[in-house]
């Protein structure tokens, strides 16, 4: 039995899961899973990046331990953060986390060097306050970048920790609103205009390329690079055909089309639809709409007492909601989720069934708008959702969903990340393997349900 081992980590919870073919089919195994790793200090954002390393080694680890030896690993986790390093490859702490403020001092400052058109124009990047580029200014700023030698997404960083070797993939600096578009390289004009070095940066690996040996472990296997960013991952396992988009359903819900050229006209740009890269030289056009972070938000200021499921019925039975924007700057890191959305809607006294259901059906349009403007941008009909991720598993958004849009809706598989980061590392262990028969495989292997 040939196994593989996706580290699959969110802005959330990690998780490894392990993947191998068996009577045709692909299987699953989650092996070790684990959260908590953002912290905050003196009002800063940041990850905690040895409790990350240790935890991805720990899971590692755990393949010895139960005797399923994989013959690959690769890492995906979420975008646009990163780790320095110095000379002698020693971290520059913080890892400023995406949700840490700092990024709006700079925004303003960065559009008077280079204007979000001619930023679009160069790298098809959606605007978003926490994009790498103003995180890097904020850093160049503080003096912080001075000292680096190399720049790594986190997954780069992870895979570093695993190997010794120092690679940049690409569909993750994708994300850092810094590679061209068209070539598909870090842009040294974006780079020299903002006063950014240019050194820091390693040449782009693309998906199913070998990253090193793994060290440290008593066995042996390799490092590979699967789509390292996660939303290019969990697509890398759908079959959404041209008339088709994805929802990889998360802490952030992504909801767009594979294309293989990128969009970059002005209806683009204004409708904020990204072009992050994707495996086989295919851009995941799409929009970042906060997602399951403001359910997880509300049952954390509810001190778990309430499960998802129970959240969800409650919301089901609500006779009432409210439409809120759910991207809007109060809901990133607010102390209160439930009293942000009070204060949102100046409406101190709302009720909690209300808030959820709130949240239901806001999602839900806002998933219809974005189809909407891609079925304009792209000039063609979109007649199938395939929601994928944890939540594909939400019944009440998914009829929403199917509802607000008219579109026929598929939910699953759940594991789309996971899925997609696994048959890459096949893809790089079998020339033969195209992703074509790669997403056949998936979808043979894995149960769907039409909504």
């Amino acid at each position: 039995m040939t196994f593989h081992l996706a580290i699959d980590i969110g802005a959330s919870s990690g998780r490894h899961i392990l993947g191998w073919v068996e009577n045709g089919k692909l299987r699953l195994e989650e092996i070790y899973r684990f959260e908590d790793y953002l912290r905050e200090d003196k009002g800063s954002l940041f990850w905690d990046i040895e409790k990350l390393v240790n935890e991805v080694k720990a899971g590692v680890s755990r393949c010895a331990e139960i005797g399923k030896i994989p013959s690959t690993i690769a890492i995906d986790t979420w975008g646009v953060d990163y780790v320095l390093l110095d000379e002698n490859k020693k971290e520059i702490l913080p890892a400023v986390s995406y949700r840490d403020s700092r990024t709006s001092l700079v925004q303003n400052e960065i559009s008077e060097i280079i204007t979000q058109k001619e930023l679009y124009k160069k790298t098809g990047i959606q605007k978003m306050n926490f994009n790498t580029v103003y995180q890097l200014y904020c850093d160049k700023k503080s003096g912080k970048l001075d000292r680096a030698k190399y720049f790594l997404m986190i997954p780069d960083y992870l895979a570093f920790r695993l190997t010794g070797e120092i690679k940049n993939e690409y569909t993750n600096a994708t994300t850092t609103n810094l590679i061209n578009a068209k070539t598909n390289t870090w842009d040294s004009e974006i780079l020299e205009r903002l006063g950014i070095k240019k050194d820091i940066f390693s040449k782009l690996s693309m998906p199913c390329e070998e990253i090193g040996a793994l060290k440290g472990f008593g066995f042996e296997s390799t490092v590979v690079t699967a789509p390292s960013h996660d939303t290019a991952s969990a697509v890398a396992a759908c079959s959404v055909g041209d008339r088709g988009v994805y929802i990889s359903s998360g802490t952030w819900s992504l909801i767009g089309a594979e294309n293989t050229v990128p969009v970059l006209t002005d209806e683009a740009l204004s409708a904020n639809l990204t072009n992050e890269g994707g495996i086989n030289n295919t851009y995941c056009f799409l929009k970042n709409i906060m997602g399951m972070w403001l359910f997880q938000n509300v049952r954390k200021n509810l001190n778990k007492r309430y499960s998802y499921d129970d959240m969800m019925h409650l919301a089901m039975n609500s006779k009432a909601y409210e439409i809120i924007d759910t991207n809007a700057q109060e809901f990133v890191a607010p102390d209160n989720m439930i009293d942000a959305i009070r204060s949102y809607l100046d409406s101190p006294s709302l009720s909690l069934d209300v808030v959820i259901n709130s949240i239901y059906h806001s999602l839900a349009k806002s998933y219809a708008a974005t189809v909407e403007e891609i079925e304009k941008i792209c000039n063609k009909e979109i007649e199938t959702i395939n929601i994928v991720g944890g939540g594909s598993k939400d019944s009440y958004l998914n009829s929403l969903t199917a509802k607000y849009t008219g579109k026929k809706v598929i939910a699953g598989p759940v594991e789309a990340t996971a899925t997609g980061n696994i048959i890459s590392q096949m893809m790089y262990s079998d020339s033969a393997l195209t992703i074509e028969k790669a997403r056949e495989l998936v979808k043979k292997s894995f149960d769907t349900q039409e909504v």
